[in-house]
């Protein structure tokens, strides 16, 4: 098997809705999901440097997620993925603005929702299993990133959905307040455990780098789509 088939491993939620709530606005708010795909393991260091050449994360290994890049890093990604790999690109970027195809069956960030969906996997806690089993986060991560796939997967096989990295997601996290910060979801290995639950909320700008956030792959797609 080779890299990118061995790195490019995605599930196909089940179909349904996800309600999505904000704890500083005290918002709430209810998405129905269309069919896609997710991957099974943040974007690792040795995928992002097949397709891109560049290591830009502050630990090194190829199978440490890659960190330290932005969210623009992160769809210019998926669309060269999506070119290597004979597929329509996602996204769109010109003049520093991103349009999203959602017709194209290219790689792409998950949208929150579907995030939280994935992350909950049918479960209704804030966690989808006992922390220390299915994350990697302050406690007990000694300070450091670690490799993927090392905890516990979730019910529908996703794994780091909460620890480790965070993920950047598609949303715009409020643009009445924030301006272009875009969401992301997870918790990181420095994180406290409030940090860690499959409703909370982070936002950053969309050129910001930092050690703890990564990306997750996404596709869009019907049921009967090939999973890779």
């Amino acid at each position: 098997m080779d890299l990118l088939s061995a790195e490019l491993r995605m599930t196909a939620p089940p179909p349904g809705r996800v309600t999505l709530s904000d704890r500083r606005t005290r918002r709430s708010w209810e998405v129905e999901l269309a069919p896609y795909r997710l991957a099974v393991f943040p974007v690792t260091q040795a995928l992002y440097a097949e397709v891109t050449g560049a290591r830009p994360s502050t630990a090194r290994g190829d199978r440490l997620p890659v960190e330290g890049v932005s969210w623009w890093d992160a769809v210019r990604f998926c669309n060269a993925l999506s070119l290597r790999t004979g597929l329509t690109p996602a996204y769109a970027l010109q003049d520093g603005r991103a349009a999203w195809d959602r017709t194209a069956d290219g790689y792409r960030l998950p949208t929150e929702a579907e995030w939280e969906h994935a992350c909950r996997a049918g479960t209704d806690g804030p966690h989808y299993g006992p922390l220390d089993e299915i994350a990697w986060y302050r406690a007990n991560s000694a300070e450091t990133l670690h490799e993927v796939g090392g905890k516990r997967p979730n019910p529908w096989g996703l794994h780091d959905m909460l620890g480790n990295v965070w993920d950047w997601c598609w949303d715009v996290y409020d643009p009445e307040v924030y301006g272009g910060y875009r969401v992301l979801r997870g918790g990181g290995w420095f994180d406290e455990p409030w940090s860690l639950r499959a409703s909370a909320r982070r936002r950053s700008h969309p050129d910001f780098r930092v050690d703890d956030v990564g990306f997750r792959l996404a596709r869009s797609g019907p049921a009967d789509m090939p999973l890779s």
